[in-house]
């Protein structure tokens, strides 16, 4: 009796396994849309924008990101990846955008505000101001939660002049936060409602949303598919 229901069994079991593995995969599957959002509204890549990358690649990604959220920290490290493997080539650039969520976080804005001025004091030429920011996004994630005491060490950890960033953080200028803000509302014109919340944008093609933090492997294939390949 009992060999006799552990073949139906097994296969119900192996059933529900299959539905199950479906499921997850279609959760992470690659979308070109998102209900509710209107990727054409994005704004256009400047010469202003944060740009990981070579700023002239084909494909771009342009991820709107909270620095005190976990979501955003795992997701940095596959736009590390993209960008080291996909983008070797200078094929595939990430555009960095701030899009504090400080109806739940509430250091969220002077987490954006340190990063804004990390960028703005952190050298002579435009391209030394870049790389400061991105020297400092990195070290905020590897320190979630930062308690905002903490930003004056963590600028002076990547090699940013602590009275400099001292001084623009205590006097945070009207054009930080209208950085800010503007990188924000454009966000939440195009529908977004947390955060990581990404654009692929191709020259000509189809913007393709990413609304969370996708896996290495689905990035990867949304980009091949932006690439051609």
């Amino acid at each position: 009796m009992k060999s006799s229901y552990a073949i139906p069994a097994a296969i119900v079991l192996g059933g529900i396994i299959v539905a199950i593995a479906i499921y997850v995969t279609m959760a992470k599957a690659p979308v070109a849309a998102t209900t509710g959002v209107n990727a054409s509204l994005i704004r256009p890549v400047g010469p202003s924008d944060h740009i990981f990358g070579n700023p002239a690649a084909p494909v771009m990604i342009i991820e709107y990101c909270d620095f005190d959220s976990a979501y955003c920290q795992e997701f940095n490290e596959t736009l590390q990846q993209i960008v080291a493997n996909e983008g070797a080539n200078g094929q595939v650039a990430w555009v960095f955008r701030e899009f504090p969520l400080t109806e739940l976080h509430p250091d969220a804005l002077a987490l954006a505000r340190a990063a804004e001025c990390a960028a703005t004091v952190g050298g002579s030429d435009p391209a030394s101001d870049n790389d400061a920011f991105w020297n400092f996004a990195s070290a905020l994630f590897a320190e979630q939660s930062v308690d905002p005491s903490q930003l004056g060490d963590i600028a002076s950890s990547v090699g940013i002049s602590g009275s400099d960033f001292a001084n623009c953080y205590a006097n945070a200028s009207s054009t930080l936060d209208t950085r800010i803000n503007a990188d924000r509302q454009n966000a939440l014109d195009m529908g977004a409602n947390g955060t990581p919340f990404s654009v692929i944008l191709t020259n000509g093609g189809n913007p393709v949303v990413m609304d969370g933090a996708y896996p290495y492997d689905a990035v990867k294939q949304l980009v091949d598919q932006a690439l051609g390949n």
